[in-house]
């Protein structure tokens, strides 16, 4: 056989394989993605264009993080005894407020119950965010866990270094845990010098096992700090400059976090504990016995969330929410990309009169995610649901407000990567103080805002709907 003969057999031969392959990847796309229109459409991409298709589903097509989800239900038997525990001595504290449907929905879909006896700061942008947690940083006695989806060995980032080597140095136990994708120009230098203080340093490791070689389209999305067990910050900032505002490109960015302190911050440890046992294998020595009871505290639900989770938990979250307010449910978020059970729900909370207001940014940070927006902006306002975009810098916060009585601070955003693809972590707060607290915020955001007009997106040129479709049909992957 001469060289062209066997060129041409070994492009046959690649050929069949890739249709092989692609055929089978179909199979498993049809039994294993979550909706319909990604299932046809993975079916269909793997069938007709095999040799693009097969590699980019086996990276990006992946929506259940199957070895974590393994490690969870059938893992040692020493973490399931620290989870049955820390449930146990959590549902002591379990709120005593009227036990509605609604409430029962939020708590199975938390596995936790709503935690009282809490005490509960909003903490508005960069600056009053990490004053908080490098004093809580500072006031830590036996232990910090520390996990971010970003971390950046800038000004900021050095600072909290700096912080966590001292720390360390004290005889604290500092567990540090960062996402490789998110945090992927982190230096070794960074890491190493936290290490030989004593922090233990680790990635998510989302790749971890033989099945998650390419698995790099999951990710830890959570920003969590804990001390001592007692005291827990969750909200939207990651370790970088620009979340004080000092990115020129970007200049002020406003985003919100919230401070934790008593029983609920169990439940947030409770999430970083099983995060940092999938990535170690280690079981840390933590404190799981309640502290800082506040006797008219608040009540607070920690809802994580995840690929791992048996229920689409981040999108039920959101839908539930929408579906149980009565008045008024605001959402700010930096990506707007609802699946259509997500975008049902606000159409039907607007026609049944409930003031919907969604607040996104003006300025893009992802140029398809800030596309496709564009697409549900006719089908909302058709409904009532009104659309403000912020105009004073980059819009980060993932915060709620459901009626009078209830507020949400987290890390989820409005799309399809936090309802299916992301880990992520979002704090429920049951209290009419601090949602009418979270209102003036929200009040403050929409004045700096522009509300979105019918023509906004019908009135742009063929080339730009064309963009804005093409970018929505991205949708399941931004």
């Amino acid at each position: 056989m001469n060289k062209k003969a066997k060129k041409r057999m070994i492009i046959t031969v690649t050929l069949i394989v890739f249709h092989v392959l692609g055929f089978l990847s179909s199979i498993h796309a049809v039994m294993s993605t979550r909706t319909s229109q990604g299932a046809i459409a993975w079916a269909v991409s793997l069938n007709t264009f095999p040799y693009v298709a097969v590699p980019a589903y086996w990276i990006l097509g992946r929506t259940k993080f199957q070895g974590y989800a393994t490690a969870r239900q059938t893992g040692d038997l020493e973490i399931q005894h620290v989870v049955r525990a820390a449930s146990a001595e959590s549902a002591e504290l379990r709120s005593t407020g009227e036990r509605t449907g609604a409430v029962r929905a939020g708590e199975l879909l938390a596995e936790m119950p709503a935690l009282r006896g809490n005490t509960v700061d909003l903490l508005i942008d960069g600056d009053a965010t990490f004053a908080s947690i490098f004093e809580g940083i500072e006031q830590a006695r036996e232990y910090l866990l520390i996990q971010f989806f970003i971390v950046k060995d800038d000004n900021l980032g050095r600072q909290f270094k700096e912080r966590l080597v001292a720390k360390a140095r004290e005889g604290v136990r500092v567990f540090f845990l960062y996402d490789e994708v998110g945090s992927y120009k982190l230096p070794r230098k960074y890491l190493a010098d936290l290490r030989e203080a004593g922090v233990e340093a680790f990635n998510f490791h989302t790749r971890k096992g033989p099945r998650n070689r390419f698995q790099i389209n999951l990710r830890n999305h959570r920003k969590i700090v804990v001390a001592d067990g007692h005291t827990a910050w969750v909200g939207g900032h990651n370790v970088g400059d620009e979340y004080l505002g000092k990115d020129p490109k970007f200049g002020h960015w406003r985003d919100t976090h919230l401070k934790i302190e008593g029983p609920a911050a169990l439940a947030v440890q409770l999430s970083f504990f099983e995060d940092w046992h999938w990535a170690t294998d280690a079981v840390p020595d933590l404190n799981w016995v309640p502290q800082h009871i506040h006797e008219n505290g608040v009540d607070v639900l920690i809802v994580p969330s995840g690929p791992a989770d048996n229920l689409e938990t981040a999108g039920l979250m959101f839908i539930h929410a929408i579906n149980s307010a009565q008045e008024r449910i605001w959402i700010a978020s930096p990506y707007f990309v609802p699946d259509e059970a997500v975008m049902a729900a606000l159409q039907l909370a607007g026609l049944r009169g409930v003031d919907v207001r969604i607040l996104i940014p003006d300025q893009p940070d992802h140029l398809l995610v800030y596309l496709a927006a564009f697409s549900y902006f006719d089908e909302a306002g058709s409904t009532g649901v009104k659309i403000y975009r912020y105009t004073d810098g980059f819009l980060h916060q993932k915060t709620m407000l459901v009626d009078r009585s209830v507020a949400a601070v987290g890390t989820a955003n409005f799309d399809n990567r936090s309802f299916r693809l992301n880990f992520e972590i979002t704090a429920f707060v049951a209290d009419e103080d601090f949602a009418a607290e979270v209102e003036r915020m929200f009040l403050d955001d929409f004045a700096l805002s522009r509300e979105v007009q019918p023509g906004d997106y019908s009135d742009r040129p063929f080339w730009f709907k064309l963009a804005v479709r093409l970018s929505r049909l991205a949708a399941p992957v931004l």
